[in-house]
This record gives C-alpha cells, sequence and structure tokens, in this order.
C-alpha cells in the first residue's frame, strides 16, 4: 500500500514520527511520505525508522499557500529537505503560525473561552522545525474544557466564518510551487475537494502544477472520478494517501486511501523532473 499523506508531532499529528511509521507498517503501508505541515523536521526519524523497517520513504511536506484569502496546501515530494531556499521560505512560515496562534489565543480570551497560548507556543519551540497550527489550538480549547472535541473546536470558534479565526498572509499556490521546484520536488494541489478551487486548476498546471492529489480520504468515489478526469485532460500526475493525524474523531489509519500501484509508478518516474543538472 502507498500512503504519501501522513502527519506526525512535528505540526499537526498525534503520533512521533516513530510511532507514525510503526503504525504505518502495522497498517499494511510498504510506502510513505510523511507531508507535515511547513517543515521536514520529521523526516530523518521518519527515514531511519522506515529503513529499519524495510519500508520505502520519501521527502514529502504540507506547504501552506493562500489565494483569495484561503488557505491552499500545496503537498511536495522528491525534494532536498535540506534545501536552503526551502528552509528559509518554512522559517517564514512557521514564524507566521506562531504570530496566529498568538492572537487567536487573544481572541479565545476576549470571547470567554481562554487556552493556554504561551504554553503552546513554549511546547513547540523546544523542538526545532516544529509547526504549529489551528490543531493544536482547538486540542488546548478541549483540554481547557471549552468544547468536546477538536471538531466542536473548529465549528465554534476556529473555522473559517467562526469568531476566533485568523486570516494569515502568505505566497499564492504559483510561488510555492515554484519553490517546490527549485528545491528539486514536485508539487501536488492536495484535496481539491475540499480546497474547491477548480476554476484555478487550469492555470496552476500552466504555472507548473506536477499532480493532483486525486486519492484522499475526503473524497467520494464521484470526486475520485472528478479530480482523475481533471488530471488526465490538463497533464496532471495523481498522488493520493490518507491524510492521517490520529485524531479519535476520525475513525482512519494509515494506508485507509491509498494510491495505486500505476499512478504510483508514473509519479515516481518524473521524481527527477526539476532536480539541478
Amino acid at each position: 500500500m502507498i500512503d504519501l499523506h501522513l502527519h506526525t508531532t512535528v505540526s499537526d499529528g498525534r503520533l512521533t514520527p516513530r510511532e507514525l511509521v510503526d503504525r504505518a507498517r502495522a497498517a499494511g503501508v510498504t510506502v510513505l511520505a510523511v507531508t507535515d505541515h511547513d517543515t521536514t523536521a520529521s523526516f530523518p526519524d521518519v527515514r531511519a525508522r522506515a529503513g529499519a523497517h524495510g519500508l520505502e520513504t520519501l521527502p514529502g511536506i504540507e506547504i501552506t499557500a493562500v489565494d483569495e484569502g484561503r488557505d491552499v496546501h500545496v503537498l511536495g515530494y522528491f525534494l532536498d529537505p535540506d534545501d536552503p531556499g526551502l528552509l528559509e521560505f518554512l522559517a517564514r512560515q512557521r514564524q507566521i503560525r506562531i504570530e496566529r496562534v498568538r492572537r487567536m489565543a487573544v481572541r479565545l480570551a476576549e470571547l470567554g473561552a481562554p487556552i493556554d497560548g504561551e504554553g503552546l507556543l513554549e511546547e513547540a519551540a523546544r523542538e526545532p522545525g516544529r509547526s504549529i497550527g489551528r490543531p493544536q489550538v482547538a486540542r488546548a480549547l478541549q483540554r481547557a474544557g471549552h468544547v468536546k472535541d477538536t471538531q466542536e473546536a473548529f465549528d465554534r470558534y476556529l473555522a473559517g466564518d467562526a469568531p476566533a479565526f485568523v486570516a494569515r498572509p502568505g505566497s499564492p499556490p504559483e510561488e510555492v510551487v515554484t519553490l517546490v521546484h527549485r528545491a528539486g520536488g514536485l508539487a501536488s494541489l492536495a484535496h481539491p475537494g475540499r480546497t474547491r478551487i477548480d476554476h484555478r486548476l487550469g492555470e496552476l498546471a500552466r504555472a507548473g502544477l506536477d499532480a493532483l492529489e486525486v486519492y484522499h480520504a475526503d473524497h467520494d468515489e464521484a470526486a475520485v472520478e472528478r479530480y482523475a478526469r481533471t488530471a488526465g485532460e490538463l497533464g496532471l500526475l495523481m498522488t493520493g494517501g490518507s491524510d492521517f493525524h490520529g485524531e479519535p474523531t476520525r475513525a482512519l489509519e494509515p494506508g485507509a486511501t491509498v494510491l495505486p500501484p500505476a499512478e504510483w509508478q508514473r509519479l515516481h518516474a518524473a521524481r527527477h523532473r526539476h532536480v539541478r543538472r
């Protein structure tokens, strides 16, 4: 099984890199990519643990872009996790995340739902390269007793139209695609069925987007068919994965959604497309 969308505690997952690899292996995953948000810090541990178990892994990331005020996630695969330009960009991204969490904590206090925002930031700062965002804020709301689970936290406070939501500044997806290419990677638009920017797919393809995440836990059969057809029409590769975070409110495991072997072979064959020679 090939799962190219997984998260660890280095961003907003609930399992450490080693725990995640063990969980993926137990689920039958044979090829995996950890795509933590705006950081590649988990990759050394993932690579070491996967290698010890005979699993194939590849460098991955999920970078947050902004398009018309909305978050748009771009997955990067086969990139150099130590590329200087990439690391500089990601450091700025993580600083934006820190400021955003701090502002959300202020808003939550004003709304009568205070959390230990500074404690969250101190915890994240103890691990170099760690990325923090709304999921950690949602868990803090749950721990403080303001909500029963993280889904309620998003619904009541943190979703795009909720009172504690804070919009983020950010680069457009075209710039993020270029950044991934400069780091030697392939760029895929994450969960297009969730992001809902179908009207931009042609423009992004012309800007160099390499793939669409056709196979995703939030895509039903109709969405898979629609985005597979779109990928074919635009000459894009396909990616796929479970988007596993380990959230107890989502009953899925690594490998719950996988990339078909034929599409993996096409993606793998294209892995050197943007490598500098």
